[in-house]
């Protein structure tokens, strides 16, 4: 996706990554409190080619009930469909579990790890979504090869039932991406934005624009004009808009410009052409003078010599 693992996303917020789960995992139940969420930078290494590789998810969470840890809850960004996702997927989730195994030596059952990928594409996930979707695997053996499915959530492709059921700035972005989809005129929520620069931020990668998250500081020097001096889409899709309005008369006078150059070259070039007619006429008209009175002098003497 081009996540930073150095910068905070938006769904690093528990609140977001709470209203995630509960919106997939529980049809919008509110069973995960964002308070029962905590941290966990998801590392892990591999050796390959005699090296250690390091892999590490986009955000990860441990989901707690008071001292019993109930789950570890993992989420990947994707705009684009990756055809070999679920080996992806399994390297992270076993790793998780090994990494259990290494922790309780036994003392503890393991608990479950569950990794979801949001995909923001506006067409639908192409690739296969289980281990034997994108594994070579001879029939003969097929049965003795464990399957292992991935949880893909085509976001664009949510139904306003599920949209309402989010809580948190990611409806805003489901909303977002759902009317992107449907190539219909694009009318923002006026929901607030509650964490700003991490939503613009993630705008700015899964839509591919830069714009979004060079508006914020534009956006602050008017928040006092704002509702509540909170930020809303319809805000933001304003100033995209008027950028694109902007870049546009730019282009078009730059354009403009092009052609007043284009033109006053090919004035230049056609007036110099002209230039050199003339002068080839004139070098020409004198070469043919020349001529003519060379030919008067030649018939003169030739009359001189005649009557004598």
């Amino acid at each position: 996706m081009g996540l930073d693992a150095n910068e905070k996303i938006l769904a690093d917020y528990n609140d977001v990554f709470a209203d995630i789960m509960n919106v997939f995992l529980f049809g919008g139940k509110q069973v995960i409190n964002e308070d029962q969420l905590e941290n966990s930078k998801d590392r892990s290494q591999y050796k390959a080619g005699g090296k250690l590789h390091q892999q590490e998810r986009d955000v990860s969470k441990f989901y707690n009930d008071k001292e019993i840890r109930i789950a570890f809850l993992g989420i990947e960004h994707q705009n684009k469909a990756e055809e070999y996702m679920p080996l992806r997927v399994i390297s992270y989730d076993g790793s998780s579990y090994r990494s259990q195994l290494l922790k309780n030596e036994g003392k503890k059952k393991p608990y479950p790890v569950i990794t979801l990928v949001l995909y923001f594409g506006t067409t639908h996930w192409r690739y296969g979504k289980s281990l034997h979707e994108v594994l070579d695997i001879p029939a003969n053996i097929k049965e003795y090869v464990s399957d292992y499915k991935i949880n893909v959530i085509e976001v664009a492709f949510l139904n306003q039932k599920q949209i309402d059921m989010f809580q948190s700035d990611f409806k805003i972005i489901a909303d977002f991406f759902v009317q992107k989809r449907k190539c219909e005129d694009y009318v923002p929520l006026d929901d607030p934005i509650i964490h700003e620069d991490e939503f613009l931020k993630m705008m700015e990668i899964m839509v591919g624009d830069k714009r979004y998250s060079q508006i914020l500081g534009e956006l602050n020097k008017e928040r006092d004009k704002l509702k509540e001096g909170k930020i809303s889409m319809c805000e933001v899709y304003d100033k995209i808009e008027g950028r694109g309005i902007q870049k546009g008369i730019q282009m078009e006078r730059a354009n403009t410009e092009k052609e007043r150059m284009r033109a006053d070259s090919e004035t230049k070039r056609a007036n110099a052409a002209t230039e050199r007619e003339k002068a080839a006429r004139k070098l020409a008209n004198a070469e043919k003078r020349r001529a003519d009175k060379a030919e008067k002098e030649i018939a003169k003497l030739k009359k001189l010599l005649a009557e004598k």
